[in-house]
């Protein structure tokens, strides 16, 4: 190696050094409890939708971190974190407060995607804020950040069939292999979302969607 190659080489390292490495600027969580008898249940229908983003984009939500399965990836070339808390649904709030504040981001950059049962089935509804509406992964998160300050995607489960069937058992059941089908539409659906909710377009989103 002469001289100026040397050279060369170390001025690279240095580059590589000195890259500036944009930090996280959105956290998208998505609600739902861990473990395989969850799968496919409607209450579960938030890491769904992060995993249809995350295949989408090829990245892996694998790495544990926060209380969480996560992964970092762009959209519309804003650096964003894909939760799944592992802290069951009723304690979501203390995955988000650990990402939040290791990144020092604002409750206003957090994005929830959730299953809601006063919505019709796979329909959408995008919330800048309010409150928790019954769902109890909202519930912790606004107890423990101290704010429903951050938006929201709803995404339609339908309500149980009757009267007398448990809520909790509706949104615990598994969704058909229909049902399954017409969700991936929503899912791309809430991609497109997300690409303007990240460039502060929410009302163009809401517009759009709702």
């Amino acid at each position: 190696m002469n001289i100026f190659d040397l050279f060369d080489k170390i001025k690279k390292q240095n580059d590589q050094k000195n890259k500036i490495i944009t930090p996280v600027e959105y956290i998208i969580v998505g609600l739902g409890n861990p473990g395989i008898r969850f799968v496919n249940t409607r209450h579960n229908v938030g890491f769904s939708a992060v995993d249809f983003i995350a295949e989408k984009l090829s990245v892996t939500i694998k790495k544990i971190k926060f209380k969480s399965t996560i992964a970092e990836c762009k959209i519309s070339e804003k650096r964003c974190l894909l939760m799944k808390p592992s802290t069951y649904m009723n304690l979501s709030g203390q995955a988000v407060i650990e990402a939040m504040q290791f990144y020092k981001i604002p409750i206003q950059k957090v994005i929830v995607l959730h299953d809601d049962v006063a919505i019709p089935f796979s329909n959408l509804r995008i919330r800048r804020k309010g409150s928790d509406g019954g769902q109890n992964g909202l519930k912790n998160i606004i107890y423990l950040s101290g704010s429903d300050e951050f938006l929201r995607v709803k995404i339609g489960v339908d309500s149980p069939p009757h009267p007398d069937y448990s809520l909790a058992d509706w949104v615990l059941s598994t969704f058909t292999n229909n049902e399954i089908k017409s969700l991936k539409e929503q899912y791309e659906k809430i991609y497109e979302i997300l690409e303007l909710l990240v460039c502060d377009k929410v009302n163009e989103a809401m517009n759009k969607y709702n």
